[in-house]
């Protein structure tokens, strides 16, 4: 059994970014995220792309691509999840990564664990209808959520660069909040569900 520690900054976070495309608008949010969060959050990428699909088959044997992946996030302290919206869902290679992280039965390494959720489209809504189907799923696996500050990022072209640059005055300081709103979540949630000591 996992010893339960009571952790202090720096607070580990693994962030997951939903598309899979090199100049996804998602992947460069993510980087303005980690430019603009307090210096007392440390980021790894939980990357979803080397992952096969899921099969419930596996559950006795897992490949060893999942083994390091469900590895990768037990170490976090918080995750924060940056989608995309695909068809008025989230895409499927973030839906197959988060159902090898819960499974097998039993052994989900999301649950506990302090979670936020944001996205940019190019549409007016910015991913909110995404965001509502991520959430559900986050709430069936245990996993407390920041329900606010909300974040639907409308991404016209510039707003943020390939290198995370945040070229609106506005949005900088919208997103530095909401970062700023994680931190403080993420210390909450670890006073009342201290995490297991970090692997």
């Amino acid at each position: 059994m996992a010893s339960i520690i009571e952790h202090t900054p720096p607070y580990y976070v693994g962030y997951f970014v939903g598309s899979l495309s090199k100049n996804s608008v998602n992947r460069a949010l993510a980087l303005a995220l980690i430019r603009l969060a307090p210096s007392e959050l440390e980021f790894t990428e939980i990357v979803i792309k080397e992952l096969p699909l899921y099969n419930r088959d596996l559950d006795g044997h897992f490949p060893q691509e999942a083994i390091e992946f469900k590895a990768s996030i037990a170490r976090q302290d918080a995750l924060l999840f940056v989608t995309p919206e695909y068809n008025r869902s989230i895409p499927g290679a973030l839906k197959n990564a988060i159902d090898w992280a819960s499974r097998p039965y039993g052994e989900n390494v999301i649950a506990r664990k302090a979670t936020a959720v944001i996205g940019a489209s190019p549409g007016a809504i910015g991913t909110a209808v995404a965001q509502q189907g991520l959430r559900s799923i986050l709430s069936f696996l245990n996993a407390p959520q920041m329900n606010s500050p909300e974040a639907y990022i409308s991404a016209r072209p510039g707003l943020i660069t390939p290198e995370g640059e945040v070229t609106n005055a506005g949005t900088e300081d919208f997103l530095r909040a909401y970062m700023v709103a994680f931190y403080e979540y993420i210390e909450r949630v670890l006073t009342v569900v201290p995490s297991p000591a970090r692997g």
